[in-house]
């Protein structure tokens, strides 16, 4: 049997993902004492509610989330999304954040998933996950759409650096077609190669954002 894993945070209640953008909310729609008249003697159901941003957690981005004329999620294919060939990325870091050119020049990423590991996924709920992350800087953003990879993931607070308000990287993959994942955890788990990843999040339409439970499977 394969070996599955789990990449993706946990969602719980006041869990903030991104300074500045509210934590979810969740409650009973129905709970198990209200639903007992409504069903046999013994039988109860529980029906929970939630409301969230679609950037909570780990998530999905679709070219919709930074182009009005992008995919959607509803819009995205399954074979963008899952079954892909992992490549897992460790890079140097320059100055601790930038993730560069040089970390991937020798590396074949046509059609995969170019999952970068930053080790950041340990800073996860605390302040520290929120400044001076790791990110993928415009020039390895282009190289890596110019080869066509089919997905890009990292598991740190933004593949863009946060500390300006451009964002090249969404820009660039986004605009080629190329679902980007964020706020993973649980890379250091992978081989370099040799697993598949999957990251399928619903079919919502006029969505461009929403959390997956991404995960890889080892051979």
């Amino acid at each position: 049997m394969p070996t599955l894993i789990d990449l993706s945070h946990r969602l719980e209640e006041g869990m903030v993902t991104y300074k500045g953008l509210p934590a979810p909310i969740m409650c009973d729609f129905l709970s198990r004492e209200e639903s007992r008249g409504r069903y046999s003697d013994g039988e109860e159901f529980a029906i929970q509610r939630i409301e969230m941003v679609g950037n909570t957690g780990t998530y999905l981005d679709s070219p919709f989330h930074r182009y009005a004329d992008g995919a959607d999620l509803a819009e995205l294919e399954l074979e963008q999304l899952a079954h892909l060939d992992a490549l897992v990325v460790r890079p140097k870091l320059a100055d601790g954040m930038a993730i560069v050119l040089d970390d991937l020049t020798e590396l074949d990423v046509t059609g995969k998933a170019v999952l970068l590991h930053s080790g950041w996924d340990r800073h996860w709920r605390t302040d520290a996950y929120f400044e001076n992350h790791p990110f993928l800087t415009e020039t390895a953003a282009r190289w890596i759409a110019d080869q066509g990879a089919a997905l890009v993931g990292i598991d740190s607070h933004n593949i863009d650096d946060t500390r300006g308000r451009a964002r090249p990287s969404h820009s660039i993959l986004l605009g080629r077609g190329i679902p980007i994942c964020e706020h993973m955890t649980g890379l250091d788990q992978l081989p370099d190669r040799g697993a598949r990843f999957y990251a399928v999040p619903p079919k919502v339409v006029a969505f461009g954002t929403f959390p997956v439970r991404a995960f890889a499977m080892l051979p």
